[in-house]
């Protein structure tokens, strides 16, 4: 099971340079790879260069981007610029983005998102590719200056058109907020569709929420991140199964963020993310690489831990020997063939 960090997710009120913190401590500990996260604060490859300046050896993976405002070219430029100014692996993450997002904040129209999604992947994937000297694009009299950025294409995706473009084009397609129940399903999509194109599936990874003995402010902070799943296809279901039927109800009725926060119970958290003591958070990592799980991208809550240090030290590369033990012996015992 490879574990990896995200430096920048979701919108939230920590300090504006908490992503770069959160990157420092990374690569001080031994993580092999950052995500720099795209949202209203900061352009994801901007990110992506200064997680760079601020290491020595992580390599960074830049978005998930919204294809609905970026064109293939800015994309695949914007991660070439940024392996060519840090001298590490760039790579890049697609996604479709909100309608609050692309519409609300962007002002560009949010239409036919997973057939986007599937263009840009395919274009992206062949312009990531390309080497110094050849055209820019088909048919341009421009050419290529920079090396590839040798990063991994991830395709961030959870319905089935949005999977059937990261089984055709993905080196990895990503997950965001999901249990073990869920990996397992939306695992059994992924290689299904890959078995349809022809593919290798690709490796599957999901973003979660993390904090290993956590402050009560780092439980809410993860809470945060969860009410806006409330009322989400394929979310609601899951919540409601998992006892918080109330708190869905009350999402659908238009209740507002605090309020939902107020009344969702703290085990919400551990639903869709790592959330408890060391033992507890080994226990799920466990799980989640039963499910078909390859990689873990910790999203540390930084409310009560800055720069989610005390999480991301407990499940640091040197201190992960019984996690990945565990993992293992888990996967054995129920069958499992392993995936990572």
């Amino acid at each position: 099971m490879k574990i990896s960090v995200v430096a920048a997710a979701r919108e939230d009120d920590s300090p504006v340079e908490e992503p770069l913190r959160v990157a420092t401590v990374a690569d001080r500990l031994g993580y092999d790879e950052v995500w720099a996260g795209e949202g209203p604060t900061w352009d994801s490859f901007v990110l992506a260069a200064a997680v760079g300046h601020v290491t020595e050896r992580v390599s960074v993976t830049a978005g998930p981007v919204p294809v609905s405002v970026r064109d293939p070219l800015t994309i695949a430029r914007g991660a070439a610029s940024v392996a060519a100014v840090i001298g590490r692996p760039v790579g890049v993450a697609l996604g479709t983005s909100s309608k609050r997002v692309v519409e609300g904040v962007h002002g560009r129209p949010r239409t036919r998102p997973a057939a986007e999604l599937a263009r840009s992947a395919e274009a992206v994937r062949a312009l990531l590719r390309g080497e110094p000297g050849e055209p820019i694009v088909p048919g341009s009299s421009f050419r290529r200056r920079q090396r590839p950025p040798g990063g991994p294409l991830t395709v961030a995706a959870f319905g089935d058109r949005a999977i059937a473009a990261a089984a055709e084009h993905a080196d990895r397609m990503l997950l965001d907020v999901v249990s073990p129940e869920q990996v397992a399903a939306l695992r059994a999509r992924l290689v299904a569709a890959a078995e349809r194109v022809g593919r290798t599936p690709p490796r599957l990874a999901a973003w979660l929420p993390a904090a290993v003995d956590p402050e009560p402010e780092s439980v809410r902070q993860i809470l945060g991140s969860v009410v806006g799943y409330l009322t989400v296809p394929g979310y609601s279901d899951m919540f409601t199964t998992a006892g918080f039927g109330e708190s869905v109800e009350q999402a659908r009725s238009g209740a507002g963020r605090e309020a939902l926060l107020a009344e969702l119970p703290r085990e919400a958290a551990t639903t869709v993310g790592l959330v408890g003591d060391l033992a507890a958070v080994e226990a799920r990592i466990a799980a989640y690489a039963a499910a078909g799980l390859d990689e873990i991208a910790l999203v540390p809550a930084t409310d009560g831990d800055p720069a989610g240090e005390r999480t991301l030290t407990a499940l640091a590369p040197g201190a992960r020997g019984n996690t990945v033990r565990h993992a293992a012996e888990h996967q054995l015992r129920n069958g499992s063939a392993g995936h990572g």
